[in-house]
Formats: C-alpha cells, structure tokens, sequence
C-alpha cells in the first residue's frame, strides 16, 4: 500500500493529495440506484438537515426533511460532492450550478441542490461564503446515512476527511431518476458539473 509523507502544506495540497493518490479511480463502487431508481426508496426512512445557523437550528427543535418533502412532485437536480470548503467542490463545483441557475429554472427545475456529508451549520456558513444559498439549496448529510443508502460513501481518510461522498449528480423527477452521474475519483469534475446534467435534462 502507498504511504505519503507531507513536510508541507499548501493551499492546494487537498487537491494534490486527492489527485496524487487517485482516491477511488480503480476501486469505486458504483451506486446502487440508477436511471429509473426511486431514490426515496432506496433510502427508506433518511432525512436530510438544511443548512441554516446555530440558533436557527434551536429555533426548529433540530427538524430534518424527510426526501419525499424534497422531491415528491417536482424536478429536482441535485449535486453530491466530498466536503464543504474543500478545493474543487468550491472554486468548481458549485460555481457551475450557481452560475448557471437561469438555464435550470428555463428547463423547469424546481430545485438545484447541493448536498455534502457535512453537518447543516458548516454547509449554512459554505453556503454563505460562496454567495450561492439563494439560489441553490444546501442540504447537510450529517452521519452519511443518505449517501451510504444509495452506495455513493467514499473513505477519503488519505486527505484527512473521513466517510464523506463520491462527486455525483442526478436529475430527478417525483423522486425517480432520470439520469445520474459519478466521478471516477472525487478529485475529478468531467461528467458531475452542471454543463454536463444541463444536456440530459
């Protein structure tokens, strides 16, 4: 098994360390839903936690949302990705989605959704800083039961991250998936970025 030592550390050196190790490239699972999958069914019972503050949190006793609050009845494109303020999910990732928000709403997307293996707060704050939470909703996937459900979970220890996610997107409508998308390695962005979905919708 490859080791790797770091003397030290940049600001790029998340993303060295994703794309030196390939995390996932020969290994990756692949999810266990595909196009025609109902994706509430397949994780019966997960909830998921919109980003919001602290205190906000209090103010709502802690609620989740159950999945078929979130996608029953509309379409809905959500982007799965492997942690807030990490390198390709913000000066990419989301940048795709945000920047493209008009062609989604011109196409009949309800929704546009992030959703990451972080708890609400941190995605709330991410949300934030990437000027993008009025446009797009953020979801917290706090213990990962959701993407465990669906066979997108990934062990990025190697980058000190823990379980978080595979990178991935999905168009979705009334809860059944029209297409869905999974990087080969989390470093990568080739088929998840919103140009990509924008073409199977």
């Amino acid at each position: 098994m490859a080791s790797l030592i770091l003397k030290r550390s940049s600001p790029s050196s998340l993303k060295s360390i994703v794309d030196g190790l390939r995390i996932g490239a020969s290994s990756r699972a692949y999810a266990s839903v595909a196009a025609g999958s109902d994706i509430v069914a397949a994780a019966p019972g997960v909830s998921l936690q919109k980003a919001r503050s602290w205190d906000e949190g209090v103010s709502s006793n802690f609620a989740t949302t159950p999945l078929k609050d979130i996608f029953k009845d509309k379409k809905v494109v959500i982007f799965g990705l492997p942690g807030a303020h990490t390198g390709v999910c913000s000066q990419q990732h989301v940048p795709s989605y945000k920047n493209n928000i008009d062609k989604f709403k011109a196409k009949g997307i309800d929704s546009v959704i992030c959703v990451a293996v972080n708890d609400p707060y941190v995605m709330n704050a991410w949300a934030e800083k990437l000027q993008a939470k009025d446009v797009i909703e953020f979801y917290g996937d706090f213990d990962g039961s959701f993407h465990k459900s669906l066979d997108l979970g990934k062990d990025l220890s190697a980058a000190l991250l823990g379980h978080r996610s595979e990178r991935w997107s999905a168009y979705i409508e009334d809860g059944k998936i029209k297409t869905i998308n999974v990087e080969e390695a989390p470093s990568d962005m080739k088929v998840s970025g919103a140009d990509v979905i924008l073409g199977q919708i």
